[in-house]
């Protein structure tokens, strides 16, 4: 069956429509006639700039306080905001990633929110996602996994496993019909330990073991043992046949899926529209197993925080969990950004796209991310050595072992 993509609407469509639903979240508007009575600063993306505007505005219309938007590159915000809230000089919110939480926890600059009942309106892996340690920090908006994508009219069929995808892959070769058994970018230093997740999770290694309380335990490292070693093995293999290849990088393989040269893609909703652009016929399956457990990705979820150090901790709580966590806004910044609402009723309305469906369905039986500060230390590890078992740089054992030992020594040290 071909899924269509959702095309994505324009980001100032998007913010007026948020605008206009914000209505109904209106109380009584400040009358201080000498102006706001209070400020809070915002630390924002330039692509959710644009829908929080109008939601600002709205704020300071129902609440008499001004929300200043400084638009920041993502990539600086976590350690900028780790630098300047010790010295009063930084926001009273963020947008991040649910993986930074135990770092910002861990440097006291991240306060818990107050969500109450409302918390229940989320999805529960993005409430788990913004916790840490059972108490719950992020407002999340948006929850994101990969899957797998498949041209239909090269293999009509979802693969049950990945041996099963590699052998049609390899008869289409044979064949003259695909130039590419199967995709997924990587580096040639650093592999994707994100991408490949889901087939180390199948053969039985995950990262870290839970606690009591369902929640990453950074002290128990369990990506070595049996599972681990064996999805070693198979990444040699996978390398020698040239099913995982380091010099394809994440633009060369969506260039090449979108040229009709493989039948699957291994990839995140990101990558769907360019897909369907280019006229593949496409469908979004599960991911195919390696071992005897589920294939699990990583879910990925963004959100909000609150500074520990705000002196506006109240009016940024009811910013962020009033404005911010309504139906109107969360569908806002999906359709400017194409990740999946984190609040359940945007995103059952979004599953009228049957892309979002066939991805949430995916990422439902997915993991979050580890957001223990532990996590900082493995991805060099893990990425390089992915590396240099999938180009045959020494016995696949041995370096995963390594690795372990490695990571260990340096969680060890705090």
């Amino acid at each position: 069956m071909k899924v269509k993509s959702r095309g994505i609407l324009a980001a100032a469509a998007t913010a007026s429509a948020a605008a206009l639903v914000l209505a109904g979240c209106s109380g009584n508007p400040g009358t201080d006639a000498e102006g706001p009575v209070g400020t809070l600063t915002v630390w924002v993306d330039a692509d959710r700039a644009g829908v929080l505007k109008d939601v600002a505005k709205q704020f300071q219309a129902d609440k008499n306080i001004e929300v200043k938007l400084v638009t920041k590159d993502f990539g600086d915000v976590r350690d900028d905001f780790i630098t300047q809230v010790p010295t009063g000089r930084g926001p009273d919110i963020i947008v991040g990633a649910h993986d930074w939480l135990g770092k910002l926890v861990q440097n006291g600059v991240v306060a818990p929110l107050e969500l109450g009942d409302t918390a229940s309106d989320f999805q529960d892996v993005a409430i788990q996602a913004m916790s840490y340690e059972g108490t719950t920090y992020g407002l999340p908006y948006s929850v994101e996994n990969i899957a797998l994508l498949r041209n239909v009219d090269l293999a009509p069929d979802a693969p049950a496993t990945f041996d099963e995808a590699i052998a049609t892959g390899n008869q289409l070769k044979a064949d003259g019909k695909a130039e590419y058994a199967f995709l997924v970018g990587l580096d040639p230093n650093a592999s994707d330990p994100y991408h490949l997740y889901p087939l180390q999770a199948s053969l039985g290694a995950p990262v870290f073991g839970l606690d009591a309380n369902g929640t990453y335990d950074a002290s128990n490292l369990t990506l070595g043992g049996a599972g681990g070693e064996a999805f070693a093995t198979k990444l040699a293999e996978w390398g020698a046949a040239g099913i995982l290849n380091t010099n394809i990088s994440g633009d060369i393989a969506k260039e090449e899926f979108n040229a009709g040269k493989s039948p699957y893609f291994l990839t995140g909703p990101w990558n769907v529209p360019a897909a369907a652009d280019a006229g593949i016929n496409y469908a979004i399956d599960p991911i195919p197993t390696t071992g005897p457990n589920a294939a699990t990705p990583f879910v990925g979820v963004q959100g909000f925080f609150v500074s520990a150090k705000s002196e506006n901790a109240l009016a940024a709580n009811e910013f962020l969990v009033n404005y911010i966590g309504t139906e109107a806004v969360q569908t806002a910044l999906y359709e400017v950004g194409g990740r999946a609402p984190a609040l359940t009723s945007a995103f059952e309305a979004a599953k009228s796209d049957p892309d979002v469906a066939a991805f949430g369905e995916v990422g439902a039986a997915g993991v979050p991310m580890p957001n223990v500060p532990a996590m900082d230390v493995v991805w060099s590890d893990w990425g390089s050595t992915e590396a240099a078992i999938i180009n045959a740089q020494g016995d696949p054992v041995a370096l995963w072992q390594a690795m372990v030992q490695s990571i260990q020594s340096k969680i060890d040290k705090g």
